[in-house]
């Protein structure tokens, strides 16, 4: 598709518009790369720190958000606001690339296959928002494989508490990898690997409503290509969190269990049950604050870098 002809999403939400059999997969994952390099901002980590540990602490530890913040720096420095960083550079970049390139092609497997198969090849109507719910899920799924070991290291990282690195169990995203696969192997690598993928399977939250959005936008506004990008990509990502985030304290729990003797959580239900016996509903939404003003300006980022690439890649 032409830039110019119809508002970038259109793009990449709507794969199925002028369809050719040549068409190429590799674009969704090298506009991947720069989606997840959208993502590494010098503020957005210390939201993502201050989420966790809230997370997987209780009130006797920190009261809220800016308690949480306080303490940290009080105690650890600007510079513990900025634990587990290391994984999340380099993984966002990897993680994007798949997440986005395999969406790319769940969207044209569906509308091909499933949605329009006997106009594959052809001019197609619109994937259906369903369709692209559906190919969320899949692409959720299966960047869980690569996200679950990033996300592990990074939690376990930034729950450290000791200002003095000579204290920590865990020097740094390397030290943390080997010390873990030597007494647990690649079963304990993949440690929360079922509640990674419970997780993600709300990323049908986030791109059925990333087209919703975009397709409203493009009817009945005149906002460019890049301001519809980043108002749709900002909205969807607010509520895939909102749908999502009790989801994410059960995992942030489980990844940040004692591996071994000690573990409190065989399975992600205990965890589950856990959190309400411990602190009732709210527990599941302990934490969300910080992460929910965070979601908007880093997604909202991402979707502009990403359908930008896309649409600058040769077909």
């Amino acid at each position: 598709m032409k830039t110019g002809e119809k508002p970038a999403a259109a793009a990449v939400v709507d794969p199925s518009e002028k369809l050719k059999g040549s068409q190429k997969y590799y674009r969704g994952f090298v506009a991947g790369v720069f989606s997840g390099i959208a993502k590494l901002s010098a503020v957005g980590h210390p939201f993502d720190t201050i989420k966790v540990r809230l997370q997987t602490t209780d009130s006797s530890q920190f009261k809220g958000p800016l308690d949480c913040l306080l303490q940290t720096v009080r105690n650890e420095g600007v510079r513990g606001l900025y634990k587990g960083a290391s994984p999340p550079l380099v993984g966002w970049m990897f993680m994007d690339s798949i997440m986005l390139g395999s969406l790319s092609i769940y969207r044209r497997v569906l509308n091909d296959n499933f949605f329009n198969p006997h106009l594959a090849g052809q001019e197609q109507p619109k994937l259906p928002i369903i369709g692209h719910a559906a190919a969320g899920t899949m692409a959720g799924l299966t960047v869980s494989f690569v996200a679950a070991p990033v996300e592990h290291i990074k939690a376990r990282l930034q729950v450290q508490y000791q200002a003095d690195k000579s204290k920590r169990l865990y020097s740094g995203p390397i030290d943390c990898l080997q010390k873990i696969y030597r007494g647990h192997g690649i079963p304990g690598v993949y440690h929360g690997l079922s509640a990674t993928l419970l997780f993600r399977t709300f990323f049908c939250f986030w791109w059925g409503t990333y087209a919703l959005f975009t397709r409203t936008f493009e009817q009945h506004t005149s906002l460019s290509t890049p301001a519809i990008n980043f108002w749709a990509g900002g909205l969807s990502a607010q509520i895939f969190w909102m749908t999502s985030y009790p989801s994410d304290v059960i995992k942030q729990k489980i990844m940040t269990d004692p591996l071994g003797a000690g573990r409190r959580y065989p399975k992600w239900r205990d965890a589950a049950k856990t959190v309400y016996r411990e602190a009732g509903l709210k527990g599941y939404w302990r934490g969300f604050l910080p992460c929910f003003l965070r979601a908007f300006p880093a997604n909202a980022m991402a979707l502009v870098a990403f359908e930008g690439v896309m649409r600058s890649l040769p077909e």
